[in-house]
């Protein structure tokens, strides 16, 4: 059985209903999940797979108070692990999550799955992209 990291940053909510989503996806194929806030992330050395979820903030950007840090903390263990991004935004194109994908390029991270953003809270067609992202990742 696929073990799976479900780890989010969430200040509205919508990230958070992502990963719910996300979760939901893993578990419909048979895989262990773990939902976890950042702040309760120490390693994912344990997991198969990790689903990182962040909105944009200020100038399309990743939360840096809580988020950064842990991503940071836990980017060496993430090369070789099933990995994919997701998050929601309110202003701009979605230009943060094309610069996350970048960085986890140069961190020799490679992602299982396009990533999925929302505009806001996740709509039908994002609930259901968050659902077979998890699926991907298993």
């Amino acid at each position: 059985m696929s073990k799976v990291a479900v780890i989010y940053w969430s200040g509205t909510g919508n990230t958070e209903a992502m990963a719910k989503a996300v979760a939901e996806g893993a578990e419909a194929v048979g895989a262990q999940v773990d939902v976890l806030t950042c702040e309760e992330v120490t390693s994912v050395e344990a997991y198969d797979a990790v689903a990182l979820g962040c909105p944009a903030m200020g100038a399309e950007e990743l939360e840096d108070g809580e988020f950064l840090p842990m991503l940071e903390g836990i980017e060496p263990s993430l090369p070789g692990k099933r990995v994919v991004l997701f998050g929601s935004y309110d202003w701009g194109d979605g230009e943060w999550l094309r610069l996350w994908e970048e960085r986890c390029a140069e961190k020799g991270i490679t992602l299982a799955a396009e990533s999925v953003m929302a505009n806001n809270a996740p709509d039908d067609e994002a609930q259901a992209a968050c659902k077979a992202l998890g699926a991907a990742i298993v």
